[in-house]
């Protein structure tokens, strides 16, 4: 089983189609401003109990953290070392985050951290080229037990073959990007990262196949609730 934990809740446009991105779509259906990065009322989820004093993500659950904004924003600088309390707490869960602000993880790291935490799986983000040689280096630097590559949205073909070696990877998600405006992705661009990952003995997802699809130089316009299944009958995952 799977839960989501959003301990905080926003983000803010930093880079060109990010209106595109869950939060802002999300927000916009609400009327709310996801700029406003807020605390939210089920920040301490992972320590809450039912009437019967059991955990109410029990044991051995995946927790998605912070999937409607960013874990190391630096406006939630105030918030985080509690979150990271609830994580090493709850050991018998496994935290998932994925960020952009690799280069703010070192600085925001909890004072017992060490080579990392068990339970934590981070996850970096690179939707090109540049965003993988200037973030990819860093995440390698830090001391991580558990490590993935984030290519959603893919936006071009990224050549991931310096970073795959070593075991630091353990696995490279794909996929294109959702909503009206949303960007093509190229299931060549896809295809060239599934090599890149079985030469270097990597696991690789394809998630989804966003909304503007191109294969064999066709451009397909997918619906949302198709997008994740059309990707699962391409076959490719590793």
């Amino acid at each position: 089983m799977n839960t989501i934990w959003n301990p905080w809740h926003g983000c803010r446009k930093i880079s060109a189609g990010c209106e595109n991105c869950y939060v802002y779509r999300s927000d916009a259906k609400y009327e709310r401003d996801a700029s406003a990065v807020k605390k939210t009322l089920n920040f301490d989820l992972p320590l809450k109990r039912n009437r019967q004093k059991q955990y109410k993500i029990p044991p051995g659950e995946t927790v998605y953290t912070c999937f409607t904004s960013d874990f190391l924003l630096d406006e939630a600088d105030e918030w985080r070392p509690a979150a990271w309390e609830f994580m090493r707490q709850r050991s018998d869960l496994n935290f998932m985050f994925i960020t952009k602000r690799i280069n703010r993880l070192a600085a925001n790291l909890p004072s017992d951290w060490g080579a990392g935490y068990d339970n934590v799986i981070i996850g970096c983000t690179c939707e090109n080229q540049r965003c993988a040689d200037e973030r990819l280096p860093i995440f390698l630097s830090l001391q991580i037990k558990n490590r993935c590559i984030i290519c959603e949205p893919l936006l071009s073909e990224i050549d991931l073959s310096p970073y795959l070696g070593g075991g630091k990877i353990d696995k490279v998600v794909a996929g294109g990007e959702s909503g009206d405006n949303a960007r093509p992705c190229d299931y060549e661009w896809v295809l060239k990262l599934r090599e890149q990952c079985r030469l270097n003995g990597v696991k690789f997802w394809f998630k989804q196949t966003g909304y503007r699809f191109v294969k064999d130089g066709k451009l397909y316009l997918i619906e949302r609730k198709h997008q994740h299944s059309q990707a699962r009958k391409a076959g490719i995952n590793l």
